[in-house]
């Protein structure tokens, strides 16, 4: 449960190559803003941040490009390789990227948005879900997932199995998740899905805005 004042955050997660963009856009269509915590991770690790510099220190030069920026590449195949190093690379990270959705929590709140979804495939590691009301995971068969993270990020099925073992499972999303949404790729079924579960959260929203009236 969030403490932010007037604010419904809701958390949504799951596994990688289960398909959130496709959950996300049908929330961001149905009025829910969206922070991508994909393009926070982004962010923080920017050419000059003081988290990249910690990455720096203890991955060492491997993992810097000659311009200064993240080699992602040559972090992944670390991490993805060594659960202690994984467990390490968050342990840097993740307060960096907590700090900053607050502060795009904030913004927003600010600017009256409201009712805010927060995608993040590392919700629960990161431990962003306590800012949450509600979380949602999105889970899919192993085998649609591994294909569809070599078509996407051009690995190979290896390296695809690597970073799905490096998640939590699936029992886990389950017992810590409010809703579940399967996307084995019927997208009309996905979508309608998606739009019911964000109109009913909608609704909680604003029966919570609606003050008691008093007898």
């Amino acid at each position: 449960m969030n403490s932010l004042n007037g604010v419904m955050v809701v958390g949504l997660t799951g596994q990688t190559g289960a398909g959130k963009s496709t959950v996300s856009k049908i929330f961001a269509s149905n009025g829910f803003t969206v922070i991508n915590c994909d393009q926070v991770a982004r962010k923080i690790v920017e050419k000059g941040t003081k988290c990249l510099d910690e990455i720096a220190d203890l991955f060492g030069s491997a993992v810097i490009n000659e311009d200064g920026t993240l080699n992602r590449r040559g972090l992944a195949g670390i991490v993805f390789s060594d659960k202690s190093k994984l467990e390490a690379l968050t342990t840097i990270t993740y307060p960096y990227i907590t700090g900053e959705i607050l502060r795009q929590i904030r913004v927003h709140s600010m600017k009256g948005e409201k009712l805010i979804l927060l995608d993040a495939p590392t919700l629960f590691e990161s431990r962003a879900d306590d800012f949450c009301e509600i979380i949602i995971s999105v889970l899919a068969d192993a085998d649609i997932r591994e294909k569809r993270i070599i078509a996407r990020d051009g690995l190979t099925a290896e390296q695809a199995h690597r970073r799905m073992n490096s998640q939590l499972d699936e029992e886990f999303f389950k017992s810590h998740s409010d809703y579940i949404i399967h996307n084995n790729g019927n997208m009309d079924t996905v979508n309608g899905i998606a739009w019911e579960v964000s109109g009913k959260i909608r609704e909680l929203f604003k029966s919570k805005q609606t003050p008691m009236k008093v007898q």
